[in-house]
C-alpha cells in the first residue's frame, strides 16, 4: 500500500488550529510563544494522513535563541511508528535532541497508560527517563509565615556575589539537573551558566532578589523571586551547606513568597525534584500545593 504519511513543520501561525487538535495544557500558550519568539513555525511539526493529524511535536526556547532548548509537546493518535518517524524527520541528523519535558496530573501514576505510550515511543529514539518533578503553586489567601527573627535579608549586591553563593550551594545538591552538570563542569561553571542562561534573562525586578544573613552579616542562603514570562515564580531557593539542617529554609522561602504576594499576584509557581525531599517539604509547609507533575527525558 502507498505510504500517505506527510511529515512537515507548520507553514505559519494560521495552522495552529491544526497543531492544537490534540488536547494538552500548553495549547493555550503556543500562539503567545510564537509572538514572543519562544517558538518558531519550523519548530512545530505535524504528521498527517490526509487531513487527519496523527502526531505532533513542538520545541521551545528562550526568546531570541537560535536553537530550541527543549521539546515540550509530543502527542500521537494510533500508531507510534508515525510519531517516531515524525521525530526522525524533524531532528537534524547526527545531533543530540534537547531534553523532553511533559506536564502531567498530580495523580498520573494511578492512570499511566497514555504517558507510558508516549515514553515508549520516545525510548525507541534513544530517550531515557531523567527525573520526575513536582510543580507547585501558592495561591492568594494562603498564610505566609511571619519572620522568625533569626535572619536578616538584604538585596543582592552584584552578580558576582550571587554566583559565589550559587557555587557554594551546589555542594551536596539534591537537584538532578545540577548533579548531572557537575559531572561535566565545575560548580563555578555551572553557577555561571545558570546565572547567564536563566536568572540574568528574567525581566522582572532584581530588587526582588534577597540574600539571607545571620545578624553578623554572614550569608545563610538566598531566594530569587521572579516572573518567567508566564507566571510569578520562586526561581531559586537555597541554603548554604554550612547552615543546612537548622530550618532556615522556611524563613527564606517565606521572604520570597511575601515579596511576590505583595505584588498582588494571582499565583506563585515553583518546582522541585520528587527526590529532593527537604525542598518539597519546605514548599508544602509554606502552603504550596502540587498542581501538576513533570517528567524529563534525555537522549544523553
Amino acid at each position: 500500500m502507498p505510504d500517505d504519511l506527510v511529515l512537515r513543520p507548520l507553514s505559519g501561525p494560521d495552522e495552529l488550529d491544526l497543531f492544537n487538535q490534540f488536547p494538552y495544557v500548553l495549547n493555550t500558550e503556543v500562539a503567545g510563544d510564537l509572538a514572543a519568539g519562544r517558538r518558531r513555525p519550523q519548530w512545530l511539526w505535524v504528521a498527517l494522513r490526509g487531513d487527519r493529524l496523527v502526531a505532533r511535536a513542538g520545541w521551545w526556547s528562550q526568546p531570541g535563541d537560535e536553537q530550541p532548548l527543549l521539546m515540550d509537546i509530543f502527542d500521537f493518535d494510533g500508531d507510534p511508528d508515525d510519531a517516531v518517524r515524525l521525530l526522525n524527520a524533524a531532528l537534524p541528523p547526527g545531533t543530540t535532541p534537547p531534553e523532553y519535558r511533559r506536564f502531567l496530573p498530580p495523580d498520573w501514576h494511578d492512570r499511566p497508560q497514555p504517558v507510558n505510550a508516549v515514553t515508549a515511543a520516545l525510548e525507541r529514539t534513544g530517550a531515557k527517563l531523567f527525573v520526575e518533578r513536582l510543580r507547585l503553586e501558592w495561591r492568594p489567601g494562603t498564610p505566609i509565615a511571619a519572620p522568625g527573627g533569626r535572619l536578616t535579608f538584604r538585596p543582592v549586591g552584584d552578580p558576582g556575589e550571587l554566583i559565589d553563593l550559587m557555587t557554594l550551594v551546589l555542594d551536596g545538591t539534591l537537584d538532578a539537573h545540577s548533579r548531572d552538570e557537575l559531572t561535566r563542569m565545575t560548580a563555578r561553571e555551572s553557577a555561571e551558566e545558570q546565572y547567564r542562561d536563566e536568572l540574568e534573562r528574567y525581566t522582572s525586578p532584581r530588587s526582588w532578589w534577597r540574600i539571607a544573613t545571620l545578624p553578623d552579616g554572614e550569608p545563610v542562603g538566598f531566594v530569587i523571586p521572579a516572573h518567567n514570562g508566564y507566571h510569578p515564580i520562586i526561581a531559586y531557593l537555597a541554603v548554604l551547606p554550612a547552615h543546612r539542617g537548622h530550618g532556615y529554609i522556611h524563613e527564606v522561602l517565606a521572604m520570597g513568597t511575601g515579596i511576590l504576594a505583595a505584588e498582588d499576584v494571582p499565583r506563585i509557581r515553583a518546582a522541585t525534584d520528587v527526590g529532593n525531599v527537604p525542598m518539597a517539604a519546605a514548599f508544602a509547609r509554606a502552603g504550596y500545593v502540587t498542581f501538576e507533575r513533570q517528567i524529563d527525558m534525555t537522549w544523553r
